[in-house]
């Protein structure tokens, strides 16, 4: 890892973070809070006593990491505990971000650069001979998301704290996050991800606030001593949820907030009657049974068990949550008559929207509200973000399944319903299929919940994540949802932090810009680096430049090497594509592309042709059979191209095994071309695709997603753009696209795809590839033969480009240098703005409270 210190020697913004919290000695210990390398030193040493229970004589290096974790969480602390009095001395508004997936990443290196604390470790760590950078390598990486759903919410937890905006993020505690991926004979493998196997130094378990929730059983109404009609939920079973809090810092600022997640047991672990009847297995049954619900990410939903546990999950994490915000919130309230003016509820998709109905639960079953005002606080709580226009992944779950476990919310969905389907008739009298298209019921075998429907009728804000995204959510995916509430609907761009995705993961160019620019304000100002747009022709910075990309890609090579045993020659246009591997997403297009360019050089050894390293990244779904059967066909051109003396090394393929957030920071700073070739209208967003060009990638796409304000932004002369639009993707479908006349009319592409029938690239296994073969002649779902020939044509006009370097240079400067749009700082402070009404409160370390006294009310800050 590069030095993090600034032109002159400092840690990035370290003035912003106070270097020592003397004035507070007497009251907290100083080897806790303090900044300097001496301080760091005994702390580190105590910890590695006192809380490892090891000297040198026996500490191990993942000991030596821990004990350094430790240092620098108690740091957060000291700030977290002050964040939570300010937020609950000023009866704060708060942002609460219900989330299944936070992709958070290694966070040593992260609090480090963000409390300003690097050099200091870096040279506390030196002074007792131990590397820094090596102790940061022993950190497991929380598996907790799949992938840029994940990603994005932990981006805006650090930007949330960067602004000092009040804010939770609340998700579960997965035992085990998503799978370790294991590539044997090219096919993709599962294996657990025990990322908790040695502890997590981060979080702090806080049982004192377990809640209780609730599965199946049945409902019964009653009467209330004031005559009105109630019910009852009676449980057939009942889970605990135990919180797990990990600080969340800001860069250079004393907010600290928090990352709560939660872990299911059983209400009962153990059944001691059982046990000694003999039974010892069945004695344990409800332990096992209930931890499942926080087991594992996503587990596979092909089966009817999995589809339960995964609602099971949903539920459980947002009941968890709701009861939790409720509880802070009445700290000091004592109606909830300001709960829409204190509470900010944002569901990120439509995993966390059963909340819609759960919030109404237990308004009205448990505080006894009426069903008007516990709508109206419920629709002025929530605001919802759609993440996707596939249909798959819009939610529903059979009524059978749905009541079975949730009885009393099927009940309230319904009168959600009843009430939402009036006003339509009021609104639209006699037109039928408005109402059918927008019931949250569908009708059916079987009838399903339309979860997405429940998201948006519940909520007061509905945002698209880019602006076709939120243009094709109006006019297709949502169009009777918009026509009737067309002031709900917004859009908020993702964006990405530039902390981690440039000063952590590129440490030199960010020092490099920090130096040109003298400033280190690009970093929560990402608008700056406009300034770097002068230098864009100057040949000075040009060398400069390439110096850093070439450094980024050795290193990739490097690890190339050492985790797949292939040489790549640095020097080669880097082509990579790292992203969820799904079909819409295409990594099949550009194996296409591969096997062109195997077949010109085959037909012609001596072809003067561009040298290129193709590097793909990302794991399928497990029950997703052709996301796998695409792994297995990038393995096998690999093994087929990489070893061809024809070949000559100027084409590399290479699939990186198990992409994470630790192997994206190695990879985003390499890039010479960024492969952003979804289907046009089928990417919400993507964020891969704002690291890639903050790098100084150039992409090749369509116009998906946010790749088009990023092709605004950057200049269309900056873009390699091919493919069909949005629109006319949908237009084609409408005509009767038939992909087969695309193969039987070009050559090049018939050969491509005869190639896969023929088993070429598969001798050994014939017929392997003919499920993808069948798809892409007979369906097609996702056009790429009708992308394909403007596709080959611009990887031309690509390698051309990259073969005159001060051309490509001057387009690799100005991609970074109007990337300021895509900082996640700018996508929160417009949430903040237009959907959640909320202002920063910064927070003081000055005139901190005793630590051994009582807080000055009997009420206490738990946030």
């Amino acid at each position: 890892m590069s030095n993090f210190s600034d032109s002159n020697g400092h840690a990035p913004n370290s003035s912003a973070v106070p270097p020592t919290d003397d004035h507070c000695d007497l009251y907290i210990e100083s080897d806790r809070t303090g900044m300097t390398v001496q301080t760091l030193k005994r702390a580190f040493v105590d910890n590695l006593h006192y809380i490892q229970g090891k000297d040198a004589t026996f500490a191990t290096p993942y000991d030596y990491f821990m004990a350094l974790a430790y240092t620098v969480r108690d740091r957060l602390l000291h700030r977290r505990i002050k964040t939570a009095q300010t937020y609950f001395e000023q009866d704060a508004k708060v942002v609460y971000y219900l989330s299944a997936e936070f992709l958070i990443g290694r966070l040593l290196l992260n609090n480090l650069i963000n409390v300003g604390l690097y050099e200091q470790a870096k040279q506390a760590m030196a002074e007792f001979g131990l590397d820094l950078n090596e102790l940061m390598e022993r950190e497991p990486e929380p598996g907790l998301g799949n992938g840029g759903l994940g990603r994005l919410a932990a981006c805006f937890l650090d930007s949330l704290a960067t602004l000092e905006i009040p804010a939770v993020g609340y998700g579960i505690r997965y035992e085990y996050g998503i799978f370790e991926q294991v590539i044997t004979n090219g096919w993709q493998h599962e294996v657990p991800d025990n990322w908790l196997r040695f502890g997590n130094p981060w979080e702090i378990a806080r049982p004192d606030y377990n809640v209780e929730v609730k599965f199946g059983g049945h409902t019964e109404a009653y009467t209330d001593a004031q005559g009105h009609y109630r019910v009852r939920w009676v449980a057939g079973t009942t889970v605990l949820g135990t919180p797990y809090d990990t600080p969340i810092s800001g860069y250079g600022k004393n907010t600290v907030n928090t990352l709560r997640l939660w872990s299911a047991r059983a209400a009962q672990d153990f059944n001691l009657q059982v046990f000694n009847a003999g039974d010892y297995t069945q004695a344990v049954s409800e332990k096992t049974f209930s931890e499942n619900i926080s087991k594992v990410l996503y587990p596979n939903d092909n089966t009817p068990q999995g589809k339960e546990l995964r609602l099971r999950q949903q539920y459980f994490f947002v009941s968890c949550s709701l009861q939790d915000i409720i509880r802070l919130y009445l700290r000091k309230h004592t109606s909830f008559d300001a709960f829409p003016e204190k509470v900010a509820i944002q569901l990120n998709d439509t995993h966390p929207a059963i909340g819609v109905a759960e919030l109404m639960r237990l308004l009205i079953d448990e505080y006894q509200l009426t069903w008007e005002e516990a709508w109206d606080i419920t629709q002025r709580t929530f605001a919802y973000t759609n993440h996707t226009l596939l249909s798959e992944a819009l939610e529903r779950w059979s009524i059978d399944l749905f009541g079975r476990l949730l009885p009393r919310h099927l009940e309230i969905i319904y009168e959600i319903n009843y009430r939402f389907l009036n006003e339509i008739r009021q609104r639209y009298p006699g037109n039928t299929a408005r109402l059918a298209r927008m019931s949250l019921i569908e009708e059916g075998h079987p009838k399903q919940v339309r979860m997405a429907h429940l998201a948006c009728v519940g909520s007061h804000t509905v945002n698209g994540v880019a602006e076709l995204h939120t243009e094709l959510i109006k006019q297709e995916l949502m169009r009777d949802f918009y026509e009737m509430y067309p002031d709900k609907f917004q859009n908020k761009t993702n964006g990405i932090t530039p902390r981690r995705w440039l000063l952590l993961s590129n440490p030199q160019l960010a020092k490099l810009i920090t130096d040109t620019l003298n400033s280190d304000r690009w970093l929560y100002h990402l608008e700056d680096l406009r300034g770097l747009e002068p230098y864009a022709t100057d040949p000075a910075f040009h060398a400069k430049w390439q110096k850093i990309k070439q450094v980024n890609k050795e290193r990739l090579a490097d690890y190339i090497w050492r985790n797949n045993q292939i040489e790549v020659d640095p020097y080669s246009l880097f082509d990579i594509q790292i992203k969820r591997i799904h079909e819409y997403k295409r990594q099949h297009l550009a194996v296409l592309h591969i096997i062109t360019l195997y077949e010109q050089i085959k037909a012609n050894p001596n072809i003067d042709i561009q040298p290129r390293t193709f590097i793909f990244g990302g794991k399928a779904a497990p029950g997703y059979f052709m996301a796998k059967m695409m792994i297995k066909l990038i393995n096998s051109v690999a093994a087929m191209v990489n070893h061809d003396s024809d070949v000559n090394g100027r084409l590399k393929v290479v699939f990186l095994n198990n992409y994470s957030v630790s192997l994206g920071e190695i990879a985003y700073p390499a890039a010479d071309l960024s492969e952003q070739i979804s289907t046009a209208g089928k990417e919400a967003s993507g964020t891969g695709n704002m690291k890639f060009a903050l790098n100084g990638a150039l992409t090749i796409g369509t116009l998906d997603g946010a790749n088009v304000e990023i092709r605004q932004e950057v200049g269309a002369e900056n873009f390699f753009l091919f493919g069909l639009t949005a629109q006319e993707v949908m237009s084609l479908k409408a005509e009767g696209y038939n992909p087969r006349d695309y193969y039987n009319s070009n050559p090049l592409l018939k050969k491509v795809i005869d190639s896969l029938i023929s088993d070429y690239f598969c001798p050994r296994e014939p017929g392997l590839f003919e499920p993808i073969v069948s798809s892409l002649l007979n369906d097609d779902q996702y056009m790429l033969l009708a992308d394909y020939q403007s596709y080959i044509d611009c990887h031309q006009r690509a390698a051309q480009a990259f073969r005159d370097k001060d051309r490509w240079t001057q387009m690799s400067i100005l991609n970074v240098a109007r990337m300021g749009k895509f900082s996640s700082d700018r996508t929160i402070a417009e949430y903040c703005k237009d959907i959640w009404k909320i202002e920063p409160v910064p927070v003081s370390l000055d005139a901190c409270r005793p630590a051994f006294q009582p807080a000055r009310t009997t009420q206490t800050s738990s946030l």
